[in-house]
């Protein structure tokens, strides 16, 4: 039942966090387009790893100013939830869209060979 709980929380976590990095006012973070893709709370509820993607923006500046207004969020998110302790957060950034991209990309690139002419030449061959 643990499992359940813990899945529970991941959601609403990241729900919260959604509304709370419109309020963010570090112009790294409020001027680039995040999306919170999920989040993963440790059994003990002390640590939270917070995955994200990025549309525009520096990478590498969007990270830095999520690691600078952690413990605005995480005040946030202790007032918005009600559990007993709020989760340090750390943020890695999801590179699974811009992979899934990638992938869908490749395989609307192959080009398919009729299957029509295959069936033709064995039908030739059986007569």
């Amino acid at each position: 039942m643990a499992n359940y709980r813990r899945g529970r929380i991941n959601d609403e976590m990241q729900k919260e966090l959604a509304q709370v990095l419109r309020d963010v006012k570090d112009p790294r973070v409020s001027e680039a387009f995040i999306s919170i893709t999920a989040v993963d709370v440790t059994p003990d509820l002390k640590f939270a790893k917070v995955y994200y993607s990025a549309m525009t923006g520096d990478k590498k500046e969007i990270a830095k100013g999520l690691k600078s207004s952690a413990g605005y969020i995480r005040r946030q998110l202790a007032q918005n939830l009600n559990l007993r302790m709020t989760p340090e957060l750390t943020f890695f950034e999801d590179h699974s869209i811009a992979h899934g991209a990638h992938i869908s990309k490749l395989l609307n690139s192959i080009e398919f060979a009729p299957e029509t002419e295959e069936t033709e030449a064995d039908g030739e061959d059986s007569q």
